[in-house]
């Protein structure tokens, strides 16, 4: 049972959204007096001399749902799991019907239970939540009773005014309300993100921290999204606004708790690491701690107070369990659960009532698979249809069909669903009246999920329904063609694995014709393979412009490809979306269907 109140408006009424004074939120946002970190008391305090010293809390934890409320499909739906023997098993897992049920079964027996979640929640979501502007994703996170999430980078998609709005509540601006019967009422859990600040003003966006109480035992929780956030989302969704350094904010109002009583306390990022093993059982603090987890939320971890009790990540899709040693050398749990609700986190904080803080020694943590073996959630299956009723006559329109799965792996840098997409932006782009592009970029980060050749529905297998492309392509980015020259061109393929994205490269997928080789043995720039870029064969000239077809938000330089910025006679066309759609119908037919593209445009050296 967690700490929350009986209503859902007095759960809103419980904190304060300070979009309003930023000049961000919508009209009608209401705001309470409350201060920030206002909390929710649940049950009596009790007889505290018969209470134990020490309580184990629950903390049940997940990030990056990205509005997956279906289970995921294909490969995107599964997790690996490693046995004692070495051998592996994918297992499909996810789907709110699902995760309801395993949350549920989860909590029982556990007094003292809490759920929080890491960000992106919403944002590049399937058809399902994303044509409702992710209002069905809110209402199931209110469902399962989430307590309290930080923001992430994809809370910002469409910009603080709709982040407002999913956390106040009301209809959508331009959309409307989308149940006549069912005004939307925003999130019953806060939003924090403590680094996140109004540009002019320097006031925080939303709150910064939570403290959830129960029975005298207080947990402080304070939230926020990666520093990079405007390196990764379109400028638009960002203006106005400032993001501070992790590190740094976290340590700040660990201070403003401890002052307040709270020695208890969880930091929820929106940033995480790459373990060594894409299994979500693998042992990544062996042999030592955090020894086989990298990526920047090590340095983070390491550098963020000892007072913080755990750490509970996400952004980078992965899944671990470790400890990594706080500043004074202490072992300290640092978890992330995948991506899609297909995990979970279960951390046991052992609270000594005397001290007032977690007995860090006795802190566990385990991620656990939300299998689809389990009964589906009635309330979470009544909402999927609810919605879907609504979506189905744009969902459900075929679009293409397919000979089998084009799949769209995470951890290869070039991907077949890639090189159908940027052909697909080459071929609506190259003629002189569309831009005449000779080539074109597709961020893999845009690309979302695979094309599953069997029937999600009954549409028959093979056939793409405009629902299965809109949760490929998600954005709704406009396609743009541009003039670079060779050497702005090699430049952003350097930068794939340079700068911002050293740590964690960024290979973008590239049309056909455009070839050239990733030297994975090198480091930084240099594992762009000199004289190895080639459109057609011919070497890239980098005195002669080529024009290249990208999105808007490549062409602003996100992502960290900073040189793109620096293109020249821009001409903006449709829609990712729509130049994908073209494509398919196209080329391809139920006597016909297209085939995955072979892979080959960019040579790895391991």
């Amino acid at each position: 049972m967690s700490a929350r109140p009986h209503t859902h408006r007095a759960a809103r009424r419980s904190r304060r959204v300070l979009a309003a004074a930023a000049g961000l939120a919508t009209v009608g946002a209401l705001f309470a007096a409350m201060p920030a970190g206002a909390a929710v008391d649940e049950g009596s305090s009790g007889a505290r001399h018969h209470q134990p010293r020490t309580v184990d809390v629950q903390l049940l934890s997940f990030n990056d749902l990205h509005g997956n409320l279906e289970p995921p499909a294909g490969s995107a739906g599964q997790v690996t799991r490693t046995h004692a023997d070495g051998t592996t098993e994918k297992i499909n897992a996810g789907g709110v019907e699902y995760l309801a049920t395993h949350l549920r079964q989860a909590r029982k027996g556990s007094k003292y239970s809490v759920t929080a979640a890491a960000g992106d929640m919403i944002g590049a979501s399937p058809l399902l939540s994303g044509l409702f502007h992710d209002e069905p994703t809110i209402e199931a996170l209110n469902g399962l009773k989430l307590d309290v999430s930080s923001v992430g980078n994809h809370e910002f998609d469409e910009g603080a005014k709709e982040l407002a709005r999913m956390q106040n509540g009301g209809c959508h601006p331009t959309a409307g309300c989308f149940e006549q019967d069912r005004p939307f009422g925003g999130a019953d859990f806060p939003y924090l993100a403590a680094n996140v600040a109004n540009e002019k003003t320097g006031r925080p966006l939303l709150d910064p921290y939570f403290i959830w109480k129960k029975d005298g035992v207080k947990i402080g929780f304070i939230g926020v999204t990666l520093e990079g956030t405007p390196n990764i989302v379109s400028a638009e969704g960002v203006k106005g606004l400032t993001f501070g350094d992790e590190v740094e904010t976290i340590n700040k109002y660990t201070k403003v708790l401890e002052r307040k009583g709270v020695k208890s306390i969880v930091a929820l990022i929106h940033e995480g690491g790459a373990p060594a093993s894409s299994s979500y059982n693998y042992n990544c603090d062996s042999p030592g701690p955090g020894d086989g987890v990298s990526g920047p939320i090590v340095d983070i971890a390491k550098k963020i107070s000892p007072q913080v009790d755990a750490l509970v990540t996400g952004h980078t899709h992965q899944a671990y369990a470790c400890t990594i040693p706080d500043p004074s050398g202490k072992p300290r749990t640092v978890t992330s659960a995948a991506s899609f609700g297909k995990l979970y986190t279960d951390t046991t904080l052992t609270y000594d009532r005397r001290t007032k803080d977690i007995v860090r020694t006795a802190v566990a943590s385990a991620n656990h698979v939300v299998t689809r073996d389990v009964p589906k959630a009635e309330d979470m299956t009544r909402l999927i249809a609810r919605w879907n009723t609504l979506a189905a006559p744009i969902a459900s329109r075929p679009v293409g069909h397919i000979s089998a799965d084009i799949e769209n792996p995470f951890d290869a840098p070039e991907k077949p669903l890639g090189n159908l997409i940027a052909d697909a932006q080459l071929e609506g782009l190259a003629t002189a009246d569309k831009g005449g592009a000779q080539l074109a970029l597709m961020n893999p980060g845009g690309i979302r999920a695979g094309l599953v050749h069997k029937a999600s529905g009954s549409e028959g297998d093979g056939v793409v329904t405009y629902g299965e492309a809109f949760t490929v392509q998600p954005f709704t980015n406009m396609m743009t063609v541009v003039d670079l020259t060779g050497a702005q061109l090699i430049t952003a393929l350097q930068q794939q694995v340079s700068g911002l994205n050293q740590a964690s490269p960024k290979i973008l997928q590239v049309s056909d014709g455009f070839t050239y080789t990733l030297d994975l043995t090198k480091t930084g720039a240099d594992r762009i393979v000199a004289g190895s870029v080639k459109l057609k064969g011919e070497a890239i000239d980098p005195a002669k412009t080529y024009r290249v077809a990208m999105n808007e938000f490549l062409a602003g330089g996100g992502d960290g490809f900073a040189v793109l910025k620096e293109h020249k006679n821009k001409l903006v066309g449709a829609s990712d979306l729509d130049i994908l759609i073209a494509y398919l119908a196209a080329h391809s037919s139920a006597s016909a269907p297209l085939a995955p593209p072979a892979t080959g445009r960019i040579t790895v050296v391991k």
